[in-house]
């Protein structure tokens, strides 16, 4: 094949600039390893109709095309993907109904969102457990998925959202999961705190970034899609895990959290596709996609050949110490 075109809208701005920057420059070192591959890349402001924009531009130019990071874009990323007949890989969006929605169009690489809070509350959560979902979908659907794990277990669940009051220190002891924006969890896990200690997860602690938003993270459990050393197994296709780490931390002055590498990684597998299927034809592609179990510097790559949802990655549980955050095995 001659040399493919990646395309991927990303939030370089507005409220979702964090992680789209991560996953940026995540990108731009695995490109540094594949010139067969041409980058570009394309700011969506964080923004929906600008996201529907720069996609259906890119889709005229590039020969393979990315998502863009958080579960609102990619819905709307899977929206059009459909409309334009073309197959986009998701590396952003893990909610359960963006990784359904479009059979044979988008391929996602993330475990879903119903499925963040199970290695918490399979191995630490404590009885009752409060849960504060946030005002977006993605809040509610790990929420869900929490509350369901929860049942099964046998743990009981008091749903609340952000601004609702807590438990007092009195009412120990509980156990408190949070899976709102970053801005939402930090603000729940600060009035908790105030309260005394607490067994605390929350999904916005698994990137690093959480160290700097509270005074004091020591024993707060983290949820998140990758850490250094979860992959589960030598990696089969892309880059080695501890090459790109070592390439992001020269280039970031910090390791990668989980969007850095769960972007590279969607690319390192569609390129595979490619190269398995001769091209770049959306039924071609979907065919490999659908067919394939392999490890990456993520972890396990596996779809369900019906949906398209990822049945093979699985959630990483950290928790947070004096030096930082560290994986709990």
């Amino acid at each position: 094949m001659s040399r493919l075109r990646l395309g991927v809208p990303l939030s370089l701005s507005g409220k979702h600039a964090r992680f789209g920057k991560q996953a940026g420059l995540g990108l731009d070192i695995w490109r540094s390893v594949n010139e067969s591959v041409e980058l570009i890349v394309e700011d969506d402001r964080s923004d929906p109709e600008v996201l529907e924009r720069v996609l259906r531009r890119l889709s005229s130019r590039c020969d393979l095309l990315l998502g863009p990071y958080s579960t609102q874009l990619m819905r709307r990323a899977g929206q059009v993907a459909a409309e334009l007949d073309r197959l986009i890989w998701n590396h952003g969006g893990s909610g359960d109904d963006v990784e359904t929605a479009q059979p044979g169009h988008v391929v996602s690489v993330l475990t879903p969102t119903s499925r963040y809070a199970e290695p918490f509350i399979r191995r630490v959560a404590r009885d009752p457990l409060w849960v504060a979902a946030g005002k977006g979908s993605f809040g509610r659907q790990v929420a869900a998925g929490a509350e369901s794990c929860a049942n099964e277990l046998g743990i009981r669940v008091v749903r609340i959202r952000p601004g609702d009051a807590l438990p007092s220190a009195q009412d120990n002891p509980w156990s408190l999961f949070c899976a709102g924006s970053f801005a939402e969890d930090v603000e729940v896990i600060k009035r908790a705190l105030a309260g005394g200690p607490q067994v605390i997860c929350a999904v916005a602690a698994g990137v690093r970034e959480f160290g700097e938003a509270v005074d004091d993270p020591r024993g707060i459990y983290g949820v998140g899609q990758w850490f250094p050393e979860s992959g589960g197994g030598a990696v089969e296709v892309g880059m080695a895990e501890g090459d790109f780490v070592g390439a992001y931390r020269d280039r970031a002055g910090a390791p990668p959290d989980y969007p850095a590498v769960q972007a590279a990684a969607a690319a390192i597998i569609a390129n595979h596709c490619a190269a398995q299927a001769g091209g770049a034809g959306r039924e071609e592609l979907w065919a490999v996609a659908s067919g394939l179990e392999i490890t990456t510097l993520f972890g396990v790559f596996k779809i369900d050949p019906r949906t398209g949802a990822q049945v093979g990655h699985r959630a990483v549980l950290t928790r947070w110490e004096t030096d930082g955050p560290v994986a709990t095995g």
